[in-house]
């Protein structure tokens, strides 16, 4: 078996000190572009890996980053936040780190197992996707290492948020030009900072352009913003109402397609009785028929983001807090039945 390469190894043959290995393996102080280049070149040749655990020791970092979603946020969003953990998880390869991916319940009482890496201090900083409880945060906070919210806000935490209020702002005008007055919304997690600003904004351009928003428009009690959420809080507007919106925009796509499940069972046609948009662009949206207009969130950006901020939080050890909102388009497809010069 052939001997693994060593730091020695990597010194002897570019002429330079193991300290001077050390600097660039590591990142750290200056090292000539010149030295540095021919340095990772014999990394390379001699396909030498650094030991984890011997980086640790030096720099008193473990190489890891925690990602943490919660068990309902895996199971039933899934193509959401998966696409902002593989932005991460990419990303962190670029900056020699590992991601250690874990699923918990809602709030620390909710569940029996810790997450290892806390029980043994085996990362530098922890990513949290989607709504968690507050127990949790105040948990990882008791730990002093850095924490960083995706999709979600708490006080006294930095965040990666989306332009919800953008969003929800281009989906009711695309309806109001399409000659829409009668929009609906339905909605479920109310509390969820995200769906909560995609209906405030919904109400506010309504009114803005003189349209008071009936409640027998809007449904925002459902539990959660699954597809089957989508089907009964259209079923719930739908059923005996008189006063039928003409349009419904959901808070997320996920809930678009169940409303355009429960339409289609039931008589209606999309879009010529009723327009449908929702929010996300995840890819089911593509193969419903008619494909859905929606609001497009980089996620993977999102994940990219994150993970170079948290590296920046370790790196800087500062503790201020940072607040970044990323930015949305409108994907206008058929399910809307307005096109668009």
């Amino acid at each position: 078996m052939k001997r693994k390469s060593t730091i020695r190894d990597v010194a002897k043959k570019a002429g330079f000190s193991l300290s001077t290995i050390s600097l660039v393996l590591n990142n750290k102080g200056y090292v000539s572009e010149t030295k540095k280049q021919k340095i990772l070149n014999i990394i390379k040749d001699l396909d030498y890996h650094p030991q984890r655990s011997a980086r640790g020791l030096a720099s008193k970092l473990s190489g890891n980053i925690g990602f943490i979603l919660t068990e309902d946020h895996f199971s039933q969003s899934e193509p959401f936040y998966t696409r902002i953990f593989l932005g991460a998880e990419f990303e962190a390869r670029k900056h020699n780190y590992y991601i250690l991916l874990t699923t918990v319940g809602k709030n620390v009482k909710e569940t029996h197992d810790i997450p290892r890496f806390f029980l043994e201090h085996n990362v530098d900083g922890v990513i949290i996707a989607g709504k968690i409880g507050a127990s949790w945060i105040e948990y990882i906070n008791s730990k002093h290492i850095p924490v960083l919210l995706v999709d979600y806000v708490a006080p006294r935490v930095s965040n990666i948020t989306i332009d919800n209020r953008l969003g929800a702002g281009l989906v009711v005008q695309h309806f109001l030009d399409g000659g829409h007055k009668k929009i609906g919304f339905i909605g479920g997690d109310i509390r969820h900072p995200s769906i909560h600003e995609r209906f405030t904004e919904y109400q506010n351009v309504l009114l803005a352009t003189g349209v008071t928003p009936s409640e027998q428009w809007y449904d925002i009690d459902q539990v959660n913003t699954t597809q089957s959420n989508g089907y009964e809080a259209t079923k719930k507007l739908f059923n005996g109402n008189d006063n039928k919106p003409t349009a419904i925009f959901a808070a997320n796509d996920a809930m678009a397609i169940g409303c355009m499940q429960y339409l289609k069972e039931n008589g209606f046609r999309i879009p010529q009785d009723i327009a449908i948009a929702g929010f996300d662009n995840i890819e089911a949206g593509l193969h419903v028929e008619p494909r859905l207009t929606t609001v497009n969130v980089h996620r993977e950006e999102m994940g990219t983001l994150a993970l170079r901020r948290i590296v920046e939080m370790v790196k800087e050890k500062s503790g201020v807090v940072t607040k970044t909102i990323t930015p949305v388009e409108l994907v206008i497809r058929d399910s809307s039945g307005i096109k668009m010069d």
